[in-house]
């Protein structure tokens, strides 16, 4: 097919930003070419974003895709409308042959050329950042502002970064060699050879619910610009975002003279349950999912022919022994249990604090103060209702609403959670962080029974306030829940350099990633791609993390070509 885009054109366009991509993951600096700020779009992006918004709803998505069988799709905003929008569903028997067909061509371009590609569609999805922001915003049920930063140039960041990832790692061998062996007086043997990264086959990404971009472009944009087509199958109530990112990339590619059936989406009827179906075909070989553990360990199990990665559940933790400012403290671990209502992977969850109190700037303080003090803050974040709607978005299925008003229950409530009410949008389930306070004597937690709650995820705006006999109880403990429930995120809080070692230790042999004595505008649950990695694939919580080489280097292969000279 005839290119309107051609390689020399994306190369003089993008060239420089994988550059730059490339030394960012080399340097582990700051970088970002995606603007935070919606006011970088233009005076007309907010308006022209909100009605490309509307204009889709309660529409047919048509993506002209191969197997069409019918149509699909009954999403709800969080915040309360119907978003009306049906979707192609497809028939995999014709579908999955016809992603196949592309597959030489994709190959055939070179790792240079699949990137420029890859970062056109990112480009194009970034012009529409204020489309996808309420995309996201009425599928996850994200207040708008983070549903623009996160699901918009937060998550594109993760895109390019695994792009960038996949052409280091595709690139490290050259694409040809002569190869000449000496022999003595006989003439040399004499070789040319050539060597190709060649995808695995058809990639699936299964989309989640909280954040169907940031956790989807990883994998998408990994498996893509490694050679592999991608089909999209997003979480039944959060399709829309990742629709328009099909849409993009297919636009893209069919431009640039691919096959636009090398990214394609699956939506599933009601009850129909195709990612199981779609995860154990023998065209499916690679499989991205976010979601829970027992999906994820399923797949794990069950998907033998495909090289799955698995973001599932996770206990996180905070461990509080001293601190040197004791209200930038209080201040950062507020706002990191109210954003998006704790519904992120990444958000505290066991927060342990010896019984008999910490050291602080402002003097001693019991167990029971700091678990007061910190109630009163998250309190007065979010007293405001304006603020708390910025902060907290919806609760985004009613699992969660069950799982908040369940932990009230568990032992002695020390915030209550609050109903705020959303005048925008008076239909949004919105809730303020419930903390509870557990008790974790030793003899409660080294048997081998699991059942306290503070020994598993519970999703959604619930802390625990675990009172341990002391700091280096609170290092096995938290020893015990990553090697056996896993965590996103680790947080402590110590003026020590010993505790600070000792810590530190856990998180390195335990594979978690570690924040320290956070007080100010960097919080535990939040990430930046191209310095920080989310996840560490050692323990339970992922088996891969976002984004690394390891991300990217099993989705190709290098084959080989020997020629006599």
């Amino acid at each position: 097919m005839a290119a309107a885009l051609t390689v020399p054109q994306l190369s003089a366009k993008h060239r420089p930003t994988l550059e730059q991509a490339l030394a960012a993951i080399r340097s582990r600096a700051y970088w970002s070419p995606h603007p935070e700020h919606p006011k970088a779009y233009g005076e007309t992006a907010p308006a022209d974003g909100l009605a490309a918004f509307e204009a889709v709803r309660g529409t047919r998505f048509d993506l002209g895709q191969p197997g069409t069988d019918g149509w699909a799709g009954a999403e709800v905003s969080p915040f309360g409308p119907e978003l009306g929008v049906e979707y192609p569903h497809v028939d995999p028997d014709v579908l999955l042959p016809a992603m196949k067909a592309g597959m030489g061509a994709w190959r055939d371009a070179g790792p240079e050329a699949r990137a420029l590609v890859c970062i056109e569609i990112l480009a194009r999805i970034g012009a529409r950042t204020h489309e996808f922001a309420h995309a996201v915003m009425h599928t996850s049920g994200q207040a708008f502002m983070m549903a623009f930063q996160a699901g918009g140039p937060h998550a594109q960041d993760r895109g390019l970064e695994a792009v960038a990832y996949a052409y280091e790692e595709q690139t490290r061998v050259p694409g040809q060699a002569d190869w000449s062996k000496p022999q003595g007086k006989k003439d040399p043997l004499e070789l040319g050879k050539t060597f190709t990264a060649v995808p695995r086959g058809i990639a699936l990404m299964i989309g989640c619910n909280t954040f169907p971009t940031w956790n989807g472009y990883p994998g998408l944009f990994a498996s893509l610009a490694t050679g592999n087509a991608v089909l999209v199958k997003p979480h039944p109530r959060a399709v829309l975002p990742l629709a328009l990112t099909v849409k993009v990339a297919r636009e893209v590619l069919a431009e640039s003279g691919f096959d636009p059936n090398l990214v394609a989406l699956a939506v599933e009827r009601p009850g129909e349950g195709i990612a199981k179906t779609l995860a154990v075909r023998p065209e499916i070989k690679l499989i991205d999912y976010t979601g829970s553990t027992e999906f994820g360990d399923w797949l794990e199990t069950n998907a033998r022919q495909a090289q799955v990665y698995t973001e599932k559940a996770g206990v996180n933790t905070v461990v509080l022994d001293s601190t040197s400012d004791y209200k930038g403290m209080l201040s950062n671990l507020a706002f990191s249990l109210s954003l998006y209502s704790g519904q992120m992977c990444t958000t505290p969850q066991n927060l342990l604090i010896p019984r008999e109190g910490i050291a602080t700037d402002a003097g001693h303080k019991t167990y029971d103060e700091v678990v007061a003090d910190l109630a009163a803050s998250v309190g007065g974040l979010l007293g405001d209702d304006a603020r708390a709607n910025a902060l907290l978005g919806a609760l985004v299925n009613p699992d969660v609403k069950a799982r908040l008003e369940a932990a009230a229950g568990l032992g002695e409530v020390a915030l209550a959670s609050r109903e705020v009410v959303n005048p925008e949008f008076p239909d949004a389930v919105v809730r303020t962080p419930v903390m509870v306070k557990l008790d974790a004597a030793r003899k409660y937690w080294d048997a081998a029974d699991d059942s306290a709650p503070y020994l598993s995820e519970c999703f959604g705006p619930v802390s625990f306030a675990v009172a341990v006999d002391s700091t280096a109880d609170a290092l096995d403990l938290l020893r015990r829940t990553v090697r056996e429930k896993g965590a996103m995120t680790v947080g402590a809080y110590t003026t020590s350099p010993d505790t600070e070692r000792a810590i530190e230790e856990v998180c390195l042999e335990e594979s978690a990633q570690l924040s320290l004595n956070l007080t100010g505008g960097v919080f535990v649950n939040q990430t930046a791609a191209f310095s920080d990695f989310h996840g560490s694939g050692g323990n339970p919580a992922a088996n891969a993390a976002l984004c690394d080489g390891a991300f990217v280097a099993n989705r190709f292969r290098v084959v080989e070509v020997r020629r006599q000279a």
